[in-house]
């Protein structure tokens, strides 16, 4: 994991207490694309599972998201796809 997956992963962590936290870093398939400046980690998929997400929309769970890792955003990420589920959500998924 490079230094900006691991810094998400951090704040995340911190923020959230995720059951479950799943960073994939996506970069590799987006060279010669826009927002591709060839430093890499730039594209991520994210898959978090935390019961902070109870009582929220999806959309309000993605601004949270999205806030939390606010600074990565206005840098290094260019794509940022998140996947947010409570506990619950996550093992009905599972079934």
């Amino acid at each position: 994991m490079g230094p900006v997956a691991t810094r998400m992963q951090s704040k995340l962590t911190d923020a959230l207490a995720p059951i479950e936290l799943t960073i994939e870093d996506d970069s590799h398939r987006h060279v010669g694309h826009a927002g591709h400046d060839g430093r890499g980690e730039s594209h991520f998929n994210v898959t978090v599972v935390s019961d902070r997400f109870q009582g929220r929309s999806r959309v309000d769970r993605q601004r949270l998201v999205y806030r939390i890792l606010s600074e990565e955003l206005a840098d290094r990420v260019h794509a940022l796809s998140v996947r947010a589920l409570t506990s619950v959500e996550a093992a009905q998924k599972s079934l």
